[in-house]
């Protein structure tokens, strides 16, 4: 093949890659699986957002945090998991009048480079045992640039900076699993920082401002029989949890509530994944910085999944809260899932109220998972509730108010209670939240007027007979799960 012929395959090869990353009917979807083309893109493809007021050190936070490349199988080789270069994963802040309005205030990107210590080996990840992160072992190795946009001004700053940790292979990363050892399942969830592993550990970033950062590899946290959910409704107990034994990818963020403007207010919190658009380049041509474009959007959990018709599912990925009013609200206040409640699990029956749901589009309209920074810090949950290292939280409900798990906000009533909330999802979310009940609950249930609140539960909270998450979260930073080991996990041995 001579230069000329290689040249102009090249530019042949170029031109469609452009085309094909341009073309508006290849945008992709938000979450775990729940629009027809983000399966094309894992690394891109958003799994869960959460978002709830932490404290430390007596510091009042509000923490976010961003799981993506849904289904990672732990342990594979010789390439492994990673996030990705060509990616910008943003989670968005909104406050004041950019809540209602769905407009992001802030943006916190995440941007990622990768390196390899040797190139020259078929061992793309780990040379040997890692002992400490980006030691001479961890051969390829990831590290991220976290700025801060300020949508209002227009300005941004880079807060810092931060490293990946491995992945949790088993042998070659022993530190994350019991007793230190690679043959041993990951370690279960810590009530200190000084429980923490030692990877774990090491990753997280202090940046400017108060800050505190990590990205890396971690058990999906997300629970819940979606395979009987969308097998016809047909629920079973006990149920299978359908994101035991699998990872995600997370970046969380610790955000000091005055770097929002303060604690008396109710914030908005989703995330986008943006991918950069190919361009061709011509001789002589300027050079021209990148361009992206969002390809994955994710709010509340199972807005898109389970309200969004198939027609609008890719138009929600590229769209912004901001529209949802006019794009969405039919599917909030006509939910078809609680037609087909009615149809397959009622028989008929009307379980569920199917259309004038205002109170379903308040939840997710605009699609922003709505934070009180006025309470006090939530409750968290750990391995369980009768576990004798690090227990839930006393007071921590699975299902949130519907448990009784209830806040104290400062600045609102919104059920004429004196001032109680909800201690966890649809009032930000939290690891440990049950948000398929939850959800349902809410379907079978009338929450549209606060002062004649009618509540039905007739399975007691226990819909899809998944109750738990096969791994135990931790407490402090970064909350989320360990991750599974590649060589011993929850998946059947």
């Amino acid at each position: 093949m001579n230069k000329m012929t290689r040249t102009l395959q090249r530019s042949l090869g170029l031109v469609l890659i452009t085309a094909l990353t341009l073309l508006p009917n290849l945008a992709l979807a938000s979450s775990h699986m729940d629009a027809p083309l983000i399966t094309r893109d894992p690394s891109a493809n958003t799994t869960d957002v959460y978002a709830f007021v932490s404290s430390r050190s007596g510091q009042k936070y509000l923490t976010v945090a961003l799981g993506v490349y849904p289904h990672e199988h732990p342990g594979i080789g010789p390439n492994k998991y990673n996030f990705d270069e060509s990616v910008r994963y943003e989670i968005h802040v909104a406050t004041g009048a950019d809540v209602a309005a769905g407009r992001p205030t802030l943006t916190y990107r995440f941007e990622f480079k990768t390196k390899y210590k040797n190139q020259n080996t078929v061992l793309q990840s780990y040379l040997g045992v890692v002992n400490a992160v980006d030691d001479a072992n961890q051969n390829l190795t990831q590290t991220y640039t976290v700025t801060k946009l300020n949508n209002r001004s227009g300005s941004q700053m880079i807060l810092g900076r931060g490293i990946v940790p491995p992945n949790n292979q088993g042998i070659a990363t022993p530190f994350y699993n019991e007793g230190d050892n690679g043959e041993n399942l990951a370690r279960k969830g810590v009530a200190t920082e000084a429980e923490l592993d030692r990877y774990t550990k090491a990753a997280i970033a202090q940046l400017s401002g108060g800050y505190l950062a990590f990205a890396g590899q971690r058990d999906d946290g997300f629970y819940g029989d979606i395979q009987s959910i969308f097998d016809l409704l047909q629920l079973r107990n006990p149920g299978k949890d359908a994101q035991g034994g699998f990872n995600i990818h997370m970046m969380a963020l610790q955000i000091p509530t005055a770097e929002v403007g303060g604690e008396l207010q109710v914030v908005g919190v989703y995330a986008t994944t943006s991918r950069e658009v190919a361009s061709v380049a011509t001789p002589g041509a300027i050079i021209r910085r990148p361009q992206y474009t969002q390809v994955a959007r994710q709010g509340n959990p199972l807005f898109n999944e389970g309200l969004v018709a198939i027609a609008d599912k890719d138009l929600y990925s590229r769209s912004t809260p901001a529209t949802d009013n006019q794009l969405f609200r039919k599917y909030a206040e006509n939910p078809e899932l609680a037609a087909l409640i009615n149809a397959i699990i009622g028989k008929g029956a009307q379980l569920a109220i199917p259309t004038g749901r205002t109170d379903i589009a308040g939840i997710f309209i605009p699609d922003v998972i709505k934070v009180d920074l006025s309470t006090d810090a939530v409750r968290l949950a750990g391995n369980g509730a009768n576990t004798a290292t690090n227990p839930n939280d006393a007071g921590f409900s699975r299902l949130s108010i519907f448990g009784g798990d209830v806040l104290k906000s400062k600045i609102q009533d919104p059920f004429k209670n004196g001032g109680n909330i909800p201690g966890g999802w649809p009032n930000g979310r939290r690891f440990g939240d049950d948000v398929v009940d939850i959800a349902i609950i809410a379907l079978l249930s009338d929450l549209r007027d606060p002062n004649n609140l009618k509540i039905s539960d007739p399975f007691m909270g226990n819909y899809d007979g998944v109750t738990s998450n096969d791994m135990g979260y931790s407490k402090v930073f970064p909350y989320e799960s360990t991750p599974q080991n590649g060589r011993k996990n929850s998946f059947p041995q």
